[in-house]
């Protein structure tokens, strides 16, 4: 395989994590790579041919062909890469190859449940969490939920009979704290159980109350300058925020099935496969599937289930399929997931149909004739958010507060791909009191389209809220009231990793950094926030020149902003006891407001 062979399939690679395999004319696997972004990892192959060592040059040489998985994350694409090699052993991944087992953290099935770290899978009953890639990262994790929740570390039975005997001493580990002693019955089992309930969320990756939790203690340290103990905190909240709950690729709660998603246009259908054996994903496949006839979407997946299965011989007893249909064999079960791993299985052979899909209309556009570069930046965002028309009206909403005071919004609006400024509206928050985004955003939302429906005004094609899953879904709420959730687009952009939610799913796009149509809602959110932040300073600064404060001799600008941020109103201010002001502005300050204001 050469540049010009590799140039041929380049467009067709995803900038996203995932595997890559390289095939001889007979389809057998030469190597398996993992990549945090394929195409830039696929393409090093080829940019510098002069620079590779002999073996990957004579594998090029013998490779045909390249096959890619899109996996959720980087550490998902090493479990896959892993269990590939371990499966087929290519012969250029010599280097590879070792007898390692995965990671696991195991909650014993026993009286008071140990919680440990451990290779073995046993099937007693005991829960297990993981693969992970990084043991050093899961023992800093579980250091910290022994902290939280202080856990048993000795082997004892503790069963009713031997606790009740007194047959079992309290250890050094409860002396210094790291133990309740339930040997003694110094815990009950039932708090116990309590316990090892809040670890297995936790192990899930819901950790959003802990963190909270977690950051209200460390705030309060940080109040009483005891910043060591702050900082230990802050490390426990950055490892659970590193923390992956669990991987897509592996599982120790399901053994040897098969997995179908399938989507279709007019004119074909395009059916994706996913083979496990023993939890793990092996193999993935997708094959396309031309319509002669008006036949419904069932009968092409049965069809493609018989196709597939006998193309690559598999056995599997159970087949994960998006709805129901008829087993065509007695010893075969059909089965639609709606939770777990199973249905996360599922997920992922969807999305990488999803990406296929979009690849292949991509390929299509490009045949299309030239266009302008906004109506091609257009028709890009319509493809990447598989939308049916073209985003030429485009809004977008911010939200800006400090700490609840002064709450105001923005609306922007891009028309054509292009800031139409005339159009902006701002708005004051006039129904919510703190720093509530999500209420702040089903507002603004509702006051916005409210208006534009009572007016008769055009809608927009596409709303963009800037924010997660959470304002996405107080907006879309809002959108279903007034019966607009049909006829406009609505995403919402998460700001670390530049995510794209769509409603109701919880799993995020990924477009290209570099892409166009990324760029373009960037800078809609950009000049959303810009909007909004200009917008909150000017009312911050009128209510500022209005304060009475400033007539209190020895108080400045900083100091009338922190009084405002934190007592929101000089009402508020003049019914807080005097040993709260003492507490939060010092003595000087609070008996220069008792006496101003006596």
């Amino acid at each position: 395989m050469n540049r010009e062979d590799f140039h041929k399939v380049a467009d067709k690679i995803p900038k996203m994590p995932g595997i890559y395999k390289y095939l001889d004319a007979d389809n057998n696997i030469l190597y398996v790579g993992k990549a945090k972004n394929l195409k830039n990892r696929v393409s090093s192959y080829f940019s510098a041919p002069n620079g590779q060592n002999h073996k990957t040059k004579v594998m090029l040489k013998a490779a045909q062909s390249i096959e890619f998985f899109v996996v959720n994350s980087e550490a998902d694409a090493l479990l896959l890469e892993s269990t590939l090699i371990k499966k087929y052993q290519p012969r250029y991944n010599i280097m590879l190859k070792d007898g390692k087992s995965y990671v696991y953290i195991c909650i014993k099935k026993e009286p008071f449940p140990r919680v440990f770290i451990t290779r073995r899978v046993i099937k007693d009953g005991s829960s297990y969490f993981g693969p992970y890639t990084s043991k050093f990262r899961i023992e800093q994790v579980l250091e910290v939920i022994k902290k939280l929740f202080k856990l048993r570390t000795c082997n004892f039975n503790l069963s009713p009979e031997n606790i009740a005997k007194g047959k079992i001493k309290l250890c050094l580990e409860y002396h210094i704290k790291n133990c309740e002693g339930p040997c003694q019955k110094l815990e009950s089992e039932e708090h116990y159980l309590q316990k090892i309930e809040s670890i297995k969320h936790i192990l899930k990756g819901q950790t959003a109350k802990v963190k909270e939790s977690l950051r209200e203690n460390m705030f309060l340290m940080a109040e009483l300058n005891k910043f060591e103990e702050a900082q230990i905190i802050k490390e426990n909240i950055e490892f659970l925020d590193d923390y992956q709950g669990k991987s897509t690729v592996v599982s120790t709660s399901i053994e040897d099935l098969d997995v179908f998603a399938i989507r279709e246009d007019e004119d074909e259908a395009f059916v994706q496969y996913i083979k496990i054996i023993n939890g793990a994903i092996i193999h993935t496949f997708t094959q396309e599937f031309e319509k002669n006839l008006e036949v419904e979407q069932d009968s092409i997946l049965n069809y493609a289930i018989d196709v597939i299965r006998e193309k690559f011989n598999s056995l599997a007893e159970e087949i994960i399929v998006p709805f129901d249909i008829p087993s065509k064999d007695p010893n075969v079960r059909m089965v639609v997931p709606k939770i777990g791993d199973k249905k996360k299985l599922l997920e992922l052979a969807e999305k990488n149909l999803f990406y296929y899909c979009a690849q292949k209309k991509r390929d299509e556009a490009n045949k299309v004739k030239k266009q302008s570069s906004e109506e091609r930046i257009l028709n890009t965002l319509k493809t990447d958010l598989n939308m049916t028309h073209l985003p030429m009206h485009i809004e977008c909403f911010d939200n800006s507060n400090i700490q609840g005071a002064f709450p105001v919004s923005s609306c922007v609006v891009f028309k054509n791909g292009k800031p139409a400024k005339k159009d902006y509206r701002y708005f004051n928050i006039k129904t919510v009191i703190g720093p509530n985004d999500f209420a702040s955003m089903e507002e603004v939302v509702y006051r916005r389209y409210s208006r534009v429906l009572k007016e008769g005004k055009p809608l927009a094609d596409l709303i963009i809220i800037d924010g997660g899953k959470g304002q996405l879904s107080s907006a879309y709420k809002i959108l279903e009231s007034l019966g607009l959730q049909d006829k406009v687009v609505v995403i919402g952009i998460a700001k670390q990793l530049e995510e794209i939610f769509f409603p109701n799913d919880p799993i995020p796009i990924y477009i290209n950094k570099k892409s166009e149509s990324l760029k373009l809602i960037q800078q809609v959110r950009n000049e959303a926030h810009r909007f909004a932040i200009t917008f909150h300073r000017n009312q911050r600064s009128k209510d500022f020149t209005k304060s009475s404060l400033f007539e209190i001799e020895g108080i400045g600008k900083k100091t009338v902003e922190k009084i405002l941020s934190e007592f929101k109103s000089i009402e508020n201010l003049k019914n807080t006891s005097p040993d709260i002001l003492e507490k939060s502005l010092g003595k000087s300050i609070t008996q220069k407001i008792l006496e101003y204001y006596k």
